[in-house]
């Protein structure tokens, strides 16, 4: 088996690496969450995410991401301790490089049971900032965003 090495695909996810300050209406708590990013040889890249909830208990949650060049999608995983459902995502990079998007199933955000289609984005404005929207789809077609958190770089 051959080691990969990176592609230029990988390159809006080396972009991740780094330490990041967490903020957002919908994140309980966000002003203590902080976000560490780094990279497995250029091919993988992991963050681990901690903070604490309104009740003061703390939470850590992982995510993965890389990119499959067999199949030419972008492949990752998220797991919180908030939650017992892993997130597993299959999606692609926008024609104008600049939005991640992530397609999964997960657990409804309405009082209907049962699992949901989502989209999450993740899009940079400059080095030092990005956002991380999540959005679940619709009986229309459409998508309603639940949650968004904003990233500034502190490392």
């Amino acid at each position: 088996m051959c080691m990969p090495k990176p592609r230029a695909e990988h390159a809006f996810l080396n972009r991740l690496v780094g330490r990041w300050r967490v903020s957002g209406e919908e994140i309980p708590g966000n002003a203590d969450w902080i976000e560490e990013v780094r990279s497995l040889n250029g091919i993988w890249f992991v963050a681990e995410c901690r903070g604490s909830m309104p009740d003061g208990s703390d939470v850590t949650a992982m995510l993965t991401l890389g990119h499959n060049g067999e199949t030419g999608r972008y492949v990752g995983s998220w797991i919180g301790t908030m939650m017992e459902h892993m997130w597993v995502y299959d999606g692609e990079l926008s024609a104008d490089e600049g939005t991640l998007c992530l397609y999964t199933t997960g657990p409804s955000c309405t009082d209907a049971p049962g699992m949901q289609a989502c989209r999450e984005e993740m899009s940079f404005s400059d080095d030092d900032h990005r956002r991380f929207v999540s959005s679940m789809k619709q009986p229309d077609g459409s998508w309603k965003q639940f949650m968004r958190a904003d990233y500034l770089r502190i490392t």
